[in-house]
C-alpha cells in the first residue's frame, strides 16, 4: 500500500509540475500566435532580400521573424542591421542561438512582442510571411509608420487590392514586393 502511495504522490506531482510549466509557457505568450510557424526556405529568403535590393545601410524589419533567418541572412550577406519581431518566446530563443552561431549579434536582435503593436517607423525594407488577413489587418500600420521609400516584401501572400510593384515565382513560391508610396 506504501508503495502504491508513493507512486501516485509521484504521479500527481509529476502532473502538477507538467500543469505549470504550460501555464507559465502559456503566460509569457502575450497571446496566440497570428499565424503557424512555417520557416521560409532560403533561396526564397535570398530572393526576397534580392528584390528589396538591400544593402548595407538598410534597417530590416521581419514581423514575425520565426527562426530569425531573414534578418541573420541580411546582416550576414549584405551587412544591413536588422530587427525581427516574434510573439512566440521559443522562436526568439531559436532566432538568438541562430544569430549568435551566424557571428551577427552585433547586427541584429530580436524582440518578442506583437507585431501589430510594434513601432517599426525606422524601417527601410519590412518583411513578411503572414496570412492574407494579418497582411491587411498590418498593411495600414504600415502605411502609417513607415516612411515614404521603404521597401516591404511578402512572402506567399498578397496585400489585397494593393497591387505589387513586382511579383516573382522563387522555388514554388510567390514574393511580393511594394514601396511606401508619398503621403497625400
Amino acid at each position: 500500500m506504501r508503495i502504491l502511495t508513493n507512486t501516485l504522490f509521484t504521479m500527481l506531482a509529476l502532473l502538477c509540475a507538467t500543469v505549470l510549466v504550460h501555464a507559465q509557457e502559456t503566460a509569457t505568450m502575450k497571446r496566440t500566435p497570428d499565424v503557424p510557424y512555417v520557416p521560409t526556405r532560403q533561396a526564397v529568403v535570398d530572393a526576397m532580400l534580392k528584390i528589396a535590393d538591400v544593402k548595407k545601410n538598410d534597417v530590416i524589419y521581419d514581423l514575425g521573424c520565426g527562426d530569425g533567418r531573414i534578418v541573420i541572412t541580411a546582416a550576414k550577406n549584405f551587412g544591413a542591421t536588422g530587427t525581427g519581431i516574434d510573439i512566440n518566446p521559443e522562436r526568439i530563443a531559436e532566432a538568438n542561438k541562430n544569430a549568435r552561431e551566424a557571428g551577427v549579434t552585433d547586427k541584429v536582435r530580436f524582440i518578442e512582442g506583437d507585431l501589430f503593436e510594434a513601432d517599426v517607423s525606422e524601417a527601410t525594407v519590412v518583411t513578411l510571411y503572414l496570412l492574407p488577413a494579418v497582411n491587411m489587418k498590418l498593411r495600414p500600420i504600415l502605411m502609417e509608420q513607415l516612411k515614404p521609400g521603404t521597401r516591404i516584401v511578402s512572402h506567399a501572400f498578397d496585400m489585397g487590392d494593393w497591387e505589387p510593384e513586382k511579383t516573382i515565382e522563387v522555388d514554388g513560391a510567390k514574393i511580393y514586393f511594394w514601396t511606401i508610396p508619398e503621403k497625400k
